[in-house]
This record gives C-alpha cells, sequence and structure tokens, in this order.
C-alpha cells in the first residue's frame, strides 16, 4: 500500500511521468534491439552501445524519477508550446522517412533548414547558408576524417 501510494505521488509530477516514459522507451529499445550481438570490450558488436546508451538513458531516468517528489505537479504543465513540438516531430519523422532514399546530404541538409525556417521563423538565406555549412562540416567529419559510413543516396558521393 505504502510503495502504491509512492508511485502514485511520483506519478502525478512532470519528472515522475518523464522518468518513467524514458524508463518504458528503454525497455523497448532493449526488446528491438535483442537480436543484435553484443560483443566484447575488445570486439563489440552491433548491439553494444544500443544496449549501453539505452542502459544509461533508463538508469539516469530512475534518479531523475526518485527524486521526483519535488518536482512540478503534471496538472500545472503549460502546454501551449505543444503545437511547435508536434512540428519538431513530424519534421524530424519526415527525414528519418526519407534518409536512405535522398542520403546523408540533402536529407540532414532539409532537415536543419526545414527545422530553422518553419520552426524556428529564421531568415531564409541565413538558414540556407547554416544548413549547409552545418551538413558540410557533419559530411567531412564523419564521412571522411572518421570515415563512418554515411548514406549516399541521390548524390552518391
Amino acid at each position: 500500500m505504502i510503495l502504491l501510494r509512492m508511485i502514485l505521488r511520483v506519478l502525478h509530477r512532470a519528472d515522475g511521468v518523464a522518468g518513467a516514459a524514458f524508463i518504458t522507451f528503454g525497455i523497448v529499445v532493449f526488446a528491438i534491439s535483442g537480436d543484435l550481438p553484443f560483443g566484447r570490450l575488445s570486439a563489440p558488436g552491433a548491439g553494444m552501445m544500443p544496449k549501453l546508451v539505452t542502459g544509461l538513458m533508463m538508469l539516469f531516468a530512475a534518479l531523475i524519477v526518485i527524486g521526483a517528489g519535488v518536482g512540478q505537479e503534471f496538472a500545472e504543465i503549460d502546454w501551449s508550446d505543444r503545437g511547435h513540438a508536434v512540428l519538431l516531430v513530424l519534421i524530424t519523422a519526415a527525414a528519418i522517412a526519407l534518409y536512405q532514399r535522398l542520403g546523408f546530404l540533402i536529407t540532414m541538409t532539409m532537415l536543419v533548414f526545414t527545422l530553422l525556417v518553419a520552426v524556428e521563423r529564421r531568415n531564409v538565406l541565413r538558414a540556407a547558408i547554416y544548413s549547409v555549412g552545418l551538413t558540410l562540416f557533419a559530411y567531412w567529419l564523419f564521412g571522411k576524417a572518421l570515415n563512418s559510413p554515411l548514406e549516399r543516396g541521390l548524390l552518391w558521393f
């Protein structure tokens, strides 16, 4: 009975709800990445990073839940910015869907540009320059300097 009261008290707070959501998300990621081999520290498998990051995320989420008794009440949250958040999620989902078809350079440039113009209401010319510059820097850093495989897409380089 005492445990149930503690759980209900935590879930009335914004921090408790957020922490519980991240723990649930972590369980889903663990379930999805269960088939990937974990490997060893000397020879990591494809499942090591997702499981390591997810485990740390769940640990920190549990710490947030433990300290949730002092946070803001969930019912007192100002939801006036929800349209902004939904737009952000939809644009990011579109970029994820187009990533393999269009490739890293086109998708990331379009993602950054769209977020800056549509969501943040920035100047179109400055957003275009920043988007191209940021994407080219990220391409050089990850694709060339760190030799990470990036999706080629339409441009084939």
